[in-house]
């Protein structure tokens, strides 16, 4: 477990290489670019101002990104159900190069692919307002006359609705009380419905103006005007509405023509990724008529590579220092193949800080066994362990996150199964439940190879307990060796030494009580010799934790109280030692809950159709435990880790090193070196 030490590094090279040496630096991804502090006006060395190339790149890059969505509405490409752990695709220098030349072939697809998906969009967006006219003159179907005709020199036409359902001897009453001296009128109904009444009336022109008023008062709303009359103007629509789907489905046919420039496209995406990144760092380097600088970290085992590198292709001066002990660091892990899997789970709470040692390791020992115990069922922890193996095997192009948490995964399912062999646990009590239902063998079951949680639950809690002690104790000792590190020797005793003495002399103390063994069914007391050294041991850790909780303070006075507060801690480590309980609660609401789904199954008998719906039940029941126990065994896992162990020793703080580097979506290149 491990820190990587950095170097600060400065490179100082012709500015007409810049270019080529950032796309280097980016291959290669080895040195996190740093932004110069700004000391002022620089009459030699400034930054140029690349905001305008950056949103160029970004539209670029959005805009493949819109054109593969397109073609994924349109085309959709057929995955399996592992594709999103194939990892992207390598692509070697001379391919990259290769596709780099045909970059305005692709964009010119890519604006194509855009253009005619906005132009399917423009006139999908008329299908509504031809929908709402055809539906409008519906109600119109069987008038013969052009929408409008206003009638002849002596008679006026009025066209129009009114609400609600009218008839024609209802209307004409209408109307006689409201023009009661008018002299000939008509009125046709052409549909009616609950809503809506569609008429047609004639008048004399002469009193066409009282007769409109006299409508327009019962709610008349004249209809559109057209040269048409209904039955033409709604087959006109519909073969306009015909017109544009023929358009958007030609569209549509040439979309899908560029369904294998698939992989062109995500490559453009990929391509303006990496040039927005480049010019994001272009524009912080300062640069002279002639020259540019560079400063950054590179981890120190990577220095001699990229100065010889560098030298070999460029004309460059690279100068490397040890970064000062007050600077801010970038954090880089490295770790063996046990503890890798878990830097994830230490990254997600935080990366060391200066002078604090990498968890990985402690935290990789425990958090396997913390997984296994809580899940301790050894047909779901081989399950696991397999599915995770094969993956990894065939998988070979996976991510390095995805294949370092199926790892981790792998390693809790081992330990899982191993805890369910201890524990007796293989589907539950599946052993035992199909040997009495279907092969009348009630004697056959899987022994516990140590202890049944369901039947010993104090002595698992003890257990559970225990576990919980060794965790702290281990994490109160990654605090002693900071300090002892860091040359912290006084502080070694006071935050850790004195804490192993009070804590650990109060649990041995309780150990040689009968009661307190007894309540947790150990088979093992202490003799009382033990608890009087222990009693003796915590004694002295809590005069020592009073007289040094407190010691930043300069007042004696302040600096005891602190004390005494400080020794209040030690309902901390109750409450911490504690939550270890939820080993045992997890472990058996797995084996219960598996016990449930197996007795439920076997309800039905030994028979034919009993083994059908036990088949059914098992596999849905401990399909949906085994998923549910799972989410509950990481969530758990972490909090542990999180809350308890690093509670006692690590604070984190540490800034991650993200190095200048190709982070691209689809495709990832090989550098030769």
């Amino acid at each position: 477990m491990s820190v990587l030490p950095m170097k600060r590094v400065l490179i100082c090279a012709r500015r007409r290489d810049r270019k080529a040496v950032l796309e280097t630096l980016q291959r290669m991804g080895i040195v996190q670019v740093e932004n110069p502090v700004d000391s002022g006006e620089d009459p030699v060395f400034i930054r140029s101002d690349r905001v305008e190339n950056l949103i160029q790149f970004r539209k670029y890059q959005a805009d493949a990104q819109e054109a593969l969505a397109v073609l994924d509405r349109r085309v959709p490409e057929k995955k399996g159900l592992l594709s999103a752990l194939d990892g992207r695709k390598a692509l070697s220098i001379l391919e990259y190069d290769a596709q780099v030349l045909k970059r305005d072939e692709i964009m010119d697809v890519c604006g194509t692919i855009l253009e005619l998906d906005r132009e399917n969009a423009e006139r999908q967006a008329k299908f509504p307002k031809l929908e709402s006219q055809i539906v409008a003159l519906m109600p119109w179907v069987h008038y013969d006359l052009p929408m409008n005709y206003g009638g002849t020199r002596t008679t006026a036409v009025l066209v129009g609705t009114l609400p609600n359902e009218e008839t024609a001897q209802s209307l004409d009453t209408k109307l006689a009380q409201l023009i009661p001296e008018a002299q000939e009128r008509y009125i046709d109904i052409i549909s009616a419905s609950q809503v809506q009444t569609c008429i047609f009336a004639v008048c004399a022109r002469k009193e066409a103006a009282e007769f409109s008023d006299a409508l327009r008062r019962l709610g008349f709303v004249k209809a559109p005007e057209s040269d048409q009359n209904p039955a033409q103007a709604i087959a006109a629509l519909e073969r306009t509405r015909e017109a544009l789907w023929a358009e958007v489905e030609a569209n549509n046919q040439k979309i899908t023509s560029y369904a294998d420039r698939r992989a062109d496209l995500r490559f453009l995406v990929d391509y303006f990724t990496m040039r927005a990144e480049k010019y994001d760092v272009l524009g912080m380097l300062p640069q002279s008529k002639r020259t540019f600088l560079l400063e950054g970290y590179v981890p120190a085992e990577k220095a001699g590579v990229l100065e010889d590198l560098l030298a070999a292709r460029f004309d460059i001066s690279v100068e490397f220092q040890d970064p000062a002990p007050e600077e801010d660091v970038p954090v880089l892990l490295r770790n063996n193949g046990f503890a890798a899997p878990v830097e994830s789970v230490v990254e997600s709470y935080s990366l060391p800080g200066g002078g604090e040692l990498d968890p990985s390791f402690l935290v990789a020992c425990f958090y396997y066994i913390l997984f296994g115990v809580m899940l301790s069922d050894a047909a779901y922890g081989i399950l696991m362990a397999v599915t995770c193996a094969l993956l990894l095997h065939k998988k070979k192009n996976m991510e390095a996150g995805m294949r370092k948490f199926l790892t981790m995964f792998c390693y809790c399912g081992i330990s899982t199964a191993v805890f369910g062999f201890l524990f007796g646990s293989f589907f539950g009590d599946s052993v035992n439940i199909i040997a009495a239902t279907f092969f009348n063998r009630p004697d056959i079951a899987l022994p516990a190879l140590w202890l049944s949680p369901i039947n010993e639950p104090m002595r698992m809690l003890a257990f559970c307990f225990a576990v919980g002690v060794i965790h702290l104790f281990v994490g109160l000792g990654a605090k002693f060796c900071q300090h002892w590190r860091n040359k912290k020797y006084l502080d070694a005793l006071y935050d850790a030494g004195f804490w192993y003495m009070l804590v650990g002399g109060c649990i041995v103390y309780l150990l040689t009580m009968p009661m307190f063994t007894g309540m947790l069914a150990m088979q093992t007391t202490l003799p009382a010799v033990a608890g009087k050294a222990a009693a003796v041991a915590a004694v002295i850790g809590t005069v020592g934790i009073i007289l040094t909780a407190g010691r930043e303070s300069k007042n004696w006075f302040k600096r005891i109280l602190k004390g005494l507060y400080g020794v209040y801690g030690i309902s901390g480590y109750l409450s911490d030692i504690l939550s270890y309980s939820r080993l045992l609660a997890l472990g058996l609401a797995t084996g219960v809950i598996a016990t449930v789904f197996n007795k439920m199954g076997s309800m039905l008998g030994g028979n034919f159709f009993g083994a059908i719906v036990f088949l059914l039940v098992f596999l849905i029941g401990h399909g949906l435990n085994m998923a549910i126990n799972i989410l509950g065994a990481y969530v758990h896992t972490n909090r542990l880790t999180f809350v308890e162990f690093f509670g006692k020793f690590y604070d984190g703080g540490g800034r991650k090193f993200e190095p200048f580097a190709v982070h691209t979506k689809y495709y990832k290149t090989e550098e030769e070196i």
